[in-house]
């Protein structure tokens, strides 16, 4: 089995804020040797701060290029790759006819495109036991106004667990999806700033009422990527305080 705790090989996209920077921290304090990927050195350096075992890498995952350099900088640290956490995502708002071409094509490129081509890049660097964790949102089965795509991205990256799992099933690698609910973020922020002011801090919708912190989504990143959890894999894991059944 791969190792998840003591000296694995972990890779985290959007490290540098909100549920990326408690989980690659999670890890660290496991004593995994973390990578942390974003766009701004500044942030993901404040998220390596004080935790020696997080190094960090400055990449978009537009960029065709990202994914080998991506895997190059992880493979200098240990040679392999034991956790790919897909984290990385824009949640640009907008409804039908206000969406513009140009930041969908962007949304699309990093929340879809990059976790896929990422993942293809780093699979042959993956031992059995590894695990791939995509970070997505929302179930298919319900509208999300001003959300068209953001929410389809995350329904694709559901789909793309559901394949990749039967895909590398036969090399040892498990993949599972966390879909975090509503999360104390700056992503959450920016997706609420379009929303009336009374309505920007109502959770009522949530049955717990309330939103959760990143800490708690990272510790059920942690968790599935464990050798306790390995019989589990093609499963989306929704850590949402029971708003996708209430």
């Amino acid at each position: 089995m791969a190792r998840t705790t003591d000296h694995a090989s972990v890779v985290v996209t959007g490290g540098g804020s909100g549920i990326g920077r408690a989980t690659a921290r999670a890890f660290a304090r496991q004593g995994a040797q973390v990578l942390i990927v974003g766009r701004t050195a500044e942030r993901l350096a404040e998220t390596a701060d004080g935790h020696p075992h997080i190094r960090w890498h400055v990449a978009d995952l537009v960029d065709r290029e990202a994914p080998e350099r991506i895997v190059a900088a992880a493979l200098e640290g240990t040679g392999r790759i034991d956790v790919l956490i897909n984290n990385a995502g824009v949640p640009w708002r907008a409804r039908l006819g206000e969406i513009d071409r140009e930041r969908a094509e962007r949304q699309v490129a990093t929340n879809l495109l990059g976790p896929l081509f990422l993942t293809q890049s780093a699979v042959p660097h993956m031992p059995p036991g590894a695990t791939v964790v995509n970070i997505s949102s929302n179930p298919p089965t319900r509208g999300w106004p001003a959300n068209s795509v953001y929410g389809s991205t995350k329904v694709g990256l559901d789909f793309l667990t559901l394949t990749w799992a039967v895909e590398l099933a036969p090399r040892g690698i498990r993949v599972v999806s966390v879909a975090p609910g509503p999360t104390v973020t700056a992503a959450l922020t920016e997706a609420r700033s379009g929303l009336p002011p009374a309505q920007r801090d109502d959770f009522s919708r949530v049955p717990l009422g309330r939103p959760a912190r990143p800490e708690e989504i990272a510790w059920w990143i942690t968790q599935v990527t464990r050798s306790e959890a390995g019989y589990l894999t093609g499963a989306i894991l929704r850590v949402d305080g029971g708003l996708s059944v209430g």
